[in-house]
């Protein structure tokens, strides 16, 4: 498929992305975190399942490819939305946004320490520019200690999240990213609904109480931004690769920001546009997005 292309499709993820930081917020208002949680990847696992079928992309794994199914399911699925969806329960989606942005920073980095090669000043740099803008938007002037809780959950969601991009661009070698996507949301689906019976027995029963705009919420994150959305960028870390990918990942507090403010009417504050600024800054440094620019510009102004 030609770049353009897959470039197209992660903006449109990314945008999915951002807009289900706030769907997320709306809905654990209503309803218990871990149970929304295992029913929404279900839901989206089912979705994946008939959209791989009517493709005729369905097989059975190999042996050895089940340890990149099962390591997927617990970073990707079960660990990434289980602490994702706990900490926007106790945060705003502001924050949430802001935090998740920080991914393609530690994309880099993580791929830099597990691959063993040594990060760049840049990308040092970046790393702490990013974790500055963490700081100067949700640590400063935060109110409440469930607040700074719920954040430290986000960064733990995204953090996990980074993990599993390099277990799923290894499984790419050999297996479909889009099979591989159906397998993890099906498998961590399962997980989940057992934490959230020890977690929160009988919680179930809230879903009765919810009302038609909650469901329309609902298929809208767990359809578009879980299942198409985890569909497109497993398949896109797959063609361009796990940091290449994650640059992508900047507009995801920008898409997040705007739709928190529109959707949700939180307010924002100066400290937020600023950390953004920092954020953004540090995911083009820490990615070395920006220091493969210079060079490209060094290379030319020599030609």
């Amino acid at each position: 498929m030609k770049q353009w292309k897959i470039y197209a499709m992660l903006v449109f993820v990314m945008f999915a992305w951002g807009a289900n930081v706030s769907l997320l917020k709306y809905m654990v208002e209503a309803v218990p975190p871990v149970t929304l949680t295992a029913f929404r990847i279900l839901v989206a696992g089912l979705v994946v399942v008939v959209i791989l079928w009517k493709m005729k992309l369905l097989r059975k794994p190999s042996r050895s490819e089940w340890k990149y199914i099962l390591l997927g399911t617990l970073t990707n699925v079960v660990a990434h939305h289980y602490f994702l969806n706990m900490g926007l329960s106790i945060t705003s989606a502001t924050h949430g946004g802001l935090i998740l942005g920080t991914g393609p920073m530690l994309t880099a980095i993580s791929a830099a320490i597990i691959l063993k090669y040594y990060p760049s000043k840049f990308q040092w740099l970046g790393l702490v520019l990013g974790l500055a803008g963490i700081a100067v938007s949700i640590l400063i002037g935060s109110e409440t200690m469930g607040a700074n809780l719920g954040d430290f959950y986000v960064f733990l969601a995204i953090f996990v999240q980074v993990l599993s991009f390099m277990v799923v661009s290894k499984a790419a070698r050999t297996l479909d990213p889009r099979l591989l996507t159906v397998y993890m949301l099906l498998i961590g689906a399962a997980f989940l609904f057992v934490i959230s019976f020890i977690q929160e027995p009988g919680a179930i029963k809230q879903f009765a109480n919810t009302t038609p705009t909650f469901w329309a919420v609902f298929f809208a994150s767990a359809v578009v931004s879980t299942a198409i959305g985890h569909l497109i960028y497993n398949y896109a870390i797959g063609q361009a690769g796990a940091t290449k990918a994650a640059i992508f990942m900047n507009l995801n507090p920008i898409f997040a920001l705007i739709i928190s403010a529109l959707f949700l009417g939180e307010v924002l504050h100066l400290n937020h546009f600023l950390g953004l600024i920092l954020i953004v800054a540090g995911v083009m440094l820490g990615s070395g997005a920006a220091e493969d620019l210079w060079k490209k510009r060094k290379l030319a102004a020599k030609e």
